[in-house]
């Protein structure tokens, strides 16, 4: 690990959001210095001889000028987020108070924190591991109940624990097929085949499982892109308006309104819905509304589901029929509804069934329920439980990959004649690959690209 890595500089962040209208702004500094730099401006209690977990009332001094009455509290190192000694001052929110606090702290030996150095020192100094580090950027960024869940149980070491686990069991295998190198001479098993086949297999199961979880996990994270799309003028922005409870599209009996993309967000049972409110697909001679019809069919290509609404009123069956067969082609799934299905006869919907669509009427808010209880089951939501490991990070993904390319080359080596320390290279590159995700393998590289992301201040 590099000096710059485990620098022992005592450090500074605002740790709440940088201009937000709250009426608390919170500073925080982490290092050995980090009571006594704080010691050396605060006139109260001397913060020397206080205990861990209390809080001080006191003032804030440059000299003799007061800037400001603040909390401070201590957290006495291993006992902290970074299990160094830590330092938060709750002074007020003004952008003029924080400046000039930080700057006295600088003066008086602090360094300025770089982005998520608070948690890379939590992670260089055992507190968290690797993915445990990455889910506390999720929970920050979590814009849903389903999101903080998962990141929650992230960081509470889920997902880290199974993989603590699986490492352990493969560890041991590894140490008996090195013992078995060391008497290569005397064509020895200290490792039972077998037992070995079916540990790999396990694993194997296991890792296939936490890969699979990728797409619902990385949906759950950030959220599901859904595309409306359809003809001119069938109710697209209606039902946008109607999904959302609001109006945020314009509503016009003018085919062709909507020139370009409009998006939203809404939560469906703790799930993020991205809406794409997008113009009407169809031959056009205007050139600004054909712009926007071509960049409905790149967002189309980028939905995770795509909602196809057709007017029955407007147009036949066949021509549905037709857009359908267009929209299966892109190998996306899609919602069909039928808007206006409060002017349809018995006997129309009778023939609409061949659709297998969902009934709506946009503009009196009938069948919306339905609709998103349908959008939850096209994405494999609706019985998803947030408790269950599940993998939300690419970098997680790759990593567990190669970890199954390796143990199948374990698993060839113990089905045919491939001497121990072929097995064993291959273990250890199993071994390696998980170590990867927890960062008990790492480079200074990727510890400066993951927490490079974090806010400054965490």
């Amino acid at each position: 690990m590099s000096t710059d890595l485990i620098s022992q500089d005592t450090i500074v962040a605002l740790a709440t959001s940088s201009g937000a209208n709250g009426a608390i702004a919170v500073i925080r500094l982490s290092g050995s210095e980090a009571i006594a730099i704080t010691n050396a401006v605060f006139k109260g209690k001397d913060l020397l001889q206080q205990a861990s977990h209390t809080i001080h009332f006191g003032t804030i001094r440059d000299g003799e000028e007061i800037i400001d009455e603040v909390l401070v509290s201590l957290f006495i190192g291993p006992n902290s987020y970074t299990k160094e000694n830590v330092v938060e001052i709750s002074t007020h929110n003004s952008k003029y108070i924080v400046e000039r606090l930080i700057g006295l702290l600088l003066k008086k030996g602090a360094r300025a924190a770089r982005a998520g150095e608070f948690t890379l020192r939590a992670f260089l100094n055992g507190g968290l591991d690797l993915s445990q580090a990455e889910a506390v950027a999720d929970l920050i960024a979590s814009t849903s109940a389903a999101s903080h869940q998962v990141a929650m149980q992230q960081m509470r070491g889920g997902f880290s624990n199974q993989l603590k686990k699986l490492r352990e069991d493969l560890v041991h295998f590894a140490s008996l097929i090195e013992l078995e190198l060391d008497f290569g001479e005397e064509d020895v098993e200290f490792a039972n085949r077998d037992q070995l086949k079916s540990l790999i297999l396990h694993i194997e199961q296991v890792i296939r499982r936490l890969i699979s979880s990728f797409e619902q996990g990385n949906v759950l994270k950030n959220g599901v892109p859904v595309v409306i799309a359809g003809k001119p003028n069938v109710g697209k922005s209606t039902l946008l308006n109607a999904l959302l409870n609001e109006e945020r599209a314009i509503v016009s009996d003018i085919a062709g309104t909507t020139r370009d993309t409009i998006e939203d967000e809404i939560n469906i049972q703790g799930i993020t819905f991205r809406f794409i409110d997008t113009a009407g697909i169809r031959e056009t001679l205007d050139v600004i509304e054909a712009k926007g019809v071509e960049r409905t069919r790149d967002k189309m290509k980028q939905a995770r589901l795509i909602i196809y609404l057709f007017d029955p009123t407007q147009d036949s069956l066949e021509t549905a029929q037709q857009q359908i067969t267009e929209l299966s082609a892109l190998n996306i799934a899609f919602v069909t509804l039928i808007n206006k299905s409060d002017l349809l006869s018995a006997e129309q919907r009778r023939d609409f069934e061949v659709l297998t669509p969902v009934y709506i009427s946009a503009k009196e808010q009938v069948g919306i329920e339905e609709l998103k209880t349908e959008l939850l089951r096209q994405v494999n939501l609706l019985h998803i439980q947030t408790d269950d490991v599940l993998v939300t990070n690419i970098r997680h993904v790759e990593a567990l990959q190669k970890t199954e390319d390796a143990l199948a080359r374990v698993r060839y080596g113990i089905d045919n004649p491939v001497t121990s320390d072929f097995l064993a290279m291959d273990i250890r590159q199993a071994l390696h690959h998980l170590g990867e995700i927890t960062g008990s393998v790492t480079t200074d590289d990727l510890l400066e690209n993951i927490f490079s992301k974090f806010c400054i201040g965490k």
